[in-house]
């Protein structure tokens, strides 16, 4: 009995020291990110953070603040349907709290700028499907190839087996670049020489079906919202995904460049037209001052926003959280 008494101890410790383990290193991962993402907005962080600190360090609420707060949201491309909201929300904030001083704006506005943005939280969840079908669209250069690079990554990382349809049939460096991704983390691509985006996601899709994958990422080509053919030729490649599987596509991303700033509201309006999106990833924060775009986003479609990206390494697309970027962008 004391044997097995000593060994029950033992056991008990072992599984404290892993689950401490476990813990520490999810918060180290947390704590890392945050980095990442402070990094990788301080563009955008500099250009407002000096004009709200200007506006902060003291002094009365009044009109004038107010208009100048409007600019310097509006010089951080939240746009105006977003500036507007804000700015009626700080206000309401700042008569319920009986605010005088403009050094208390500063929370009335991360509160204002956190509720706006929050209903763009939603993580996505792959279970359900087998394969789960993701479909990635997006204009050119907005960093969609490498996107499906990273999510691969990301959900393997997950415990998820995954396959890459290599759909953008346009570009040739489109497909040696997804199969670079694929080698690097040693997962399949289904490609064809020439063919069409439709019938390389139809094979991927009964491929991945026939191995038992969990997630197929399947790549279109780039094309602009003004490309009308283009819009039809993607609006095909989703019917043909549903042939193969009547429930798919179970996701459909739209990849947006955070460098085109309103521009990206245009985006999204299209290609929802054409397709019904269910979930945003947003790039390249970290080369932009034009961070304050999600505001625009969450006002105008609320669309989830999945994923944002802060820079160029594998880890470097996350899912989004509203708290974290709002901290990360205004200190």
């Amino acid at each position: 009995m004391e044997e097995k008494s000593f060994w029950q101890k033992t056991v008990e410790v072992l599984n404290t020291d892993v689950t401490v383990l476990a813990k520490d290193v999810a918060q180290a991962s947390k704590e890392v990110w945050q980095y990442k993402l402070k990094a990788g907005l301080a563009k955008t962080r500099d250009k407002l953070g000096k004009e709200l600190a200007a506006l902060f360090g003291g002094g009365q609420i009044d009109e004038d603040l107010y208009e100048e707060l409007e600019t310097v949201l509006l010089t951080a491309d939240m746009g105006v349907d977003a500036t507007v909201h804000l700015l009626k929300d700080v206000r309401q904030r700042v008569s319920l709290a009986g605010l005088k001083d403009a050094s208390e704006l500063r929370g009335a506005l991360k509160g204002a700028l956190t509720d706006l943005i929050a209903p763009l939280e939603k993580p996505l969840v792959v279970e359900g499907h087998k394969p789960f079908i993701i479909m990635v669209a997006g204009v050119n250069g907005a960093g969609k190839t490498t996107s499906i690079g990273k999510l691969a990554k990301y959900f393997q990382g997950q415990g998820k087996s995954v396959l890459l349809a290599a759909g953008d049939t346009f570009r040739a460096a489109a497909r040696e670049q997804l199969a670079a991704w694929g080698e690097r983390n040693n997962v399949t691509v289904i490609a064809q020489d020439g063919g069409d985006s439709a019938a390389v996601c139809f094979d991927a899709i009964n491929a991945a079906r026939a191995r038992g994958i969990d997630i197929v990422l399947a790549d279109t080509a780039g094309r602009l919202p003004t490309q009308l053919h283009l819009m039809d030729e993607i609006a095909k490649v989703k019917r043909v995904i549903a042939k193969a599987d009547p429930t798919g596509p179970h996701e459909i991303l739209l990849v947006l460049d955070a460098n085109t700033g309103q521009n990206a509201l245009q985006q999204v309006k299209a290609f929802d037209d054409a397709l019904g999106l269910t979930g945003l990833v947003l790039t390249k924060l970290d080369g932009t001052a034009k961070g304050g775009v999600i505001a625009g986003i969450a006002k105008q479609k609320a669309i989830p926003l999945r994923f944002i990206g802060v820079g160029e390494g594998i880890d470097d697309l996350r899912p989004f959280e509203a708290a974290d970027y709002v901290d990360a962008l205004i200190e």
